[in-house]
């Protein structure tokens, strides 16, 4: 059963099909529906740079804030009042998606893909595959 969904998001065209997936199983269901993106600048990186520029930090951070926004004022619009947003740190995007939802009980993760395939999938990896082939829950991709 679907009582808590977690969509990943990262203001892509295919994040943002998973959002839409998200807030109408979310509609169907009734289940809690939180946004999840990953910040791959962390405090820890911070710490050991000599020069950073804080402009650039605050606007990639008030980047994300937006796209977890309009995910909420899209599922809000939908009629959803269940909703809420999550950030965390980390490298490993599908790690921290994935722990996440564990650490939190989540019990559907969606998540958007690209679809790359052949060599540029190799060199670039595949996200979306992580989460799948490791999740504790069932994981629906959006293409």
């Amino acid at each position: 059963m679907n009582n808590k969904l977690l969509c990943a998001t990262d203001g892509s065209h295919s994040s943002d099909k998973a959002v839409d997936y998200a807030i109408a199983l979310a509609g169907k269901t009734g289940a809690h529906v939180t946004f999840f993106t990953v910040n791959r600048i962390t405090n820890s990186d911070l710490a050991h740079r000599y020069f950073w520029d804080s402009n650039m930090l605050n606007a990639a951070d008030a980047q994300m804030q937006d796209e977890l926004q309009a995910a909420i004022a899209k599922a809000k619009a939908a009629g959803l009042s269940n909703v809420a947003c999550a950030t965390e740190g980390g490298h490993n995007i599908a790690a921290c998606i994935i722990d996440f939802a564990e650490k939190n009980g989540y019990d559907h993760i969606i998540t958007g893909t690209v679809g790359r395939t052949g060599v540029s999938r190799m060199l670039l990896g595949s996200i979306a595959h992580d989460v799948i082939v490791k999740a504790h829950c069932p994981v629906t991709v959006v293409r």
